[in-house]
């Protein structure tokens, strides 16, 4: 079930993905605004698929692979509408991680125009959140390119400044 986009391919994600996975998200370069910091080995990576999977099984929808329509079978990143908890609240969270070579170039703004559709229009979702570190200027940008507005902090990094929390209502 792939969607695509003008230049984007989203499919869900599968254990082939593992290494291109771990190549974004074990990246310096991708979490300089994570305060966790990039991943530190496969098995971290392996985590965090099979939670993705897992979400998609039970969900039916959940993060994408995402690739261009240039280049199918390279992912570039990965992201989309998934639960995620907001310290004890659940919410349907917007959330993507591009690999480096990847920025620049408004695909975060595809995705997120593509996620808030999906959310509002098949899931019938009345509302979506993302969590943005304060100083991630790039990704705040994307989340108000979006219509995504400020809604709120949220303190889930113990000794780091808050998060910013953003919110799309469905209209």
């Amino acid at each position: 079930m792939p969607r695509t986009t003008a230049r984007l391919m989203l499919r869900p994600p599968k254990a082939e993905d593992l290494a291109r996975l771990f190549a974004i998200y074990g990246d310096p370069a991708t979490n300089q605004f994570n305060p966790a910091g990039p991943l530190a080995d496969i098995q971290q990576a392996e985590t965090l698929l099979a939670g993705w999977l897992r979400h998609w099984s039970e969900n039916g929808y959940g993060q994408w692979a995402i690739t261009t329509g240039e280049a199918p079978e390279h992912v570039i990143g990965f992201g989309g509408i998934a639960l995620y908890n907001y310290l004890d609240v659940e919410r349907l969270n917007l959330g993507y991680r591009f690999d480096a070579a990847a920025w620049g170039k408004g695909y975060a703004t595809e995705l997120g125009t593509t996620a808030l559709a999906f959310a509002f229009n098949e899931l019938e979702a009345e509302q979506v959140f993302a969590l943005v570190r304060p100083n991630h200027l790039a990704s705040i940008g994307v989340l108000e390119k979006i219509g995504m507005q400020r809604f709120g902090e949220l303190d889930d990094v113990p000794g780091q400044p808050q998060s910013l929390v953003y919110i799309a209502r469905r209209t």
